[in-house]
């Protein structure tokens, strides 16, 4: 992209010395988000990967049983089917976050002279598995937002610390050395159009 022009006149250069006085105010605010999201994302990482490996642990365990649940007398799936996920927002340096709740399951009724005794845990294992994916899905909405609003506001911090700044500063600087360069021409010029006026009046007194 072309370099804007600028213009050599003192308006302009009030115009580079507020704009990078705008600049050199935004730019705590920026470093502060970066810093707090430097922080908050890495979190989230860490809880998403914690989730992880719990899911692959209960995945592991149920390895064992989790063939009875395809019996034809047993159908867990209406018990173990979440209703809704209730989740809140919060707002992390700007961001808003998803955050998990709970995860709400249907009614058990079932007859228990008739299911076996392993109904009971295994039902509470699925869902303890399903609630685990959940917050581990949620947590991967977290980290992704939070990730992405870290690499935009990586981009404006180097932006404005690396261009914008450094561009206003070199604008104010040679806007000063033209209008100083045209106030030094102005007064030679004027010395020289005074020298000119004071020997027109002394050729005519002679």
């Amino acid at each position: 992209m072309a370099k804007k022009k600028i213009r050599f006149t003192k308006g302009e250069l009030k115009r580079q010395r507020d704009t990078l006085a705008q600049f050199k105010r935004y730019l705590p605010t920026l470093i502060l988000k970066q810093q707090q999201l430097q922080l908050e994302a890495p979190k989230a990482e860490a809880t998403l990967k914690k989730f992880i490996a719990e899911i692959e642990l209960i995945k592991k365990q149920m390895r064992s049983w989790v063939g009875l649940l395809s019996l034809p007398d047993i159908d867990l799936s209406a018990w173990v089917r979440s209703e809704d996920i209730v989740t809140s927002s919060l707002n992390i340096a700007g961001v808003n976050i998803p955050v998990f709740e709970k995860i709400n399951f249907a009614d058990i009724d079932y007859d228990l002279f008739i299911m076996p005794l392993w109904i009971d845990p295994g039902i509470e294992t699925i869902r303890k598995l399903a609630g685990l994916i959940a917050q581990k899905d949620i947590t991967q909405k977290q980290y992704d937002l939070l990730d992405r609003e870290l690499k935009i506001t990586m981009q404006r911090v180097n932006l404005f610390e690396k261009i914008k700044i450094p561009e206003s500063e070199e604008n104010i600087r040679v806007i000063r050395i033209y209008l100083g360069d045209q106030q030094t021409n102005a007064v030679g010029r004027s010395k020289i159009a005074k020298k000119k006026i004071e020997k027109l009046l002394q050729d005519k007194v002679a």
